[in-house]
């Protein structure tokens, strides 16, 4: 029986706030599955969220990386990708798999959508009405088109198992927003396939994604990784660690003179508690 291919794992953080303990959990979940598996560990910066996506940010990353020790391959950041992005989208719309979206959230909210397992699931308002060219628009995934096209679909998860697709605790997700050329779906999905990513590793906050993930890989015939969704860690209001939350940086702990091996090792012995 052949040796299983050496994982590709990934982290890709977002240069519009500074890292925290819990992106760093993620990134040693991500280098050490792949060293364990004699892969490779790559860093993709995600830094196409408009006037939020601060350059300086990216390079205090590496710093921060290389502080806790870690090693890694960098990928093409996200804004080299927008062709690929746009190119999807077409693809999608051509085959009547988008509708365009011009409602706000309070427009959502107004129409009474129901909580779901990424907020709220949008009640399909533009669905069936034809497009306001006034109006800019995102478009949707049509999630009924889509199942009806895909078929069954499972995706596997390393700790949790076989996951039956299912998009009805999700809706119709954005895939081009209003004011980017690509949502979180579809351009983690994208750039996860060209990165030649086979194993997926992030917090179990993203689970739900990982449905949309997988419908869209079936949609544009692409490579299906494994997941490896990790616990959260969580500060002591139980909620997940945010900056927000005043969760500190990372930064700010190495330039205060924290010793980052060290603490990179207690974060590998806070997973040992969680089970993974």
């Amino acid at each position: 029986m052949d040796s299983p291919a050496p994982p590709v794992t990934r982290f890709a953080p977002s240069p519009n706030g500074r890292l925290h303990l819990g992106h760093a959990l993620s990134a040693i979940v991500a280098h050490d599955l792949a060293g364990a598996g004699g892969g490779r560990f790559l860093l993709r910066i995600e830094d196409i969220d408009g006037p939020r996506s601060r350059p300086e940010l990216a390079e205090e990353f590496r710093r921060d990386l290389a502080w806790l020790g870690l090693k890694w391959e960098e990928v093409p950041a996200q804004s080299t990708r927008l062709g690929s992005y746009a190119a999807a989208a077409e693809a999608l719309r051509a085959r009547g798999l988008l509708y365009p979206c011009t409602c706000t959230r309070s427009e959502i909210e107004a129409a009474g959508a129901l909580p779901g397992l990424e907020g709220l699931i949008y009640p399909g308002t533009c669905k069936h009405r034809p497009p306001d060219p006034a109006r800019p628009s995102a478009w949707r995934l049509d999630a009924e088109k889509a199942l009806a096209e895909t078929g069954s679909l499972v995706w596997e998860d390393a700790l949790a198992g076989p996951q039956q697709v299912d998009l009805a605790g999700l809706g119709d997700v954005v895939l081009v927003r209003k004011d980017l050329p690509a949502s979180y779906h579809l351009a983690v999905t994208l750039d996860d396939a060209s990165d030649g990513v086979t194993l997926v590793t992030r917090g179990a906050d993203l689970f739900a994604a990982s449905h949309v993930h997988r419908t869209l890989q079936a949609l544009l015939a692409l490579p299906v990784p494994r997941w490896h969704h990790h616990p959260l860690l969580l500060g002591p209001d139980g909620e997940k660690l945010a900056k927000r939350r005043g969760s500190p940086a990372l930064a700010e702990r190495r330039e205060a003179g924290e010793d980052g091996r060290v603490l990179a090792g207690q974060l590998r012995m806070q997973l040992l508690s969680l089970g993974t």
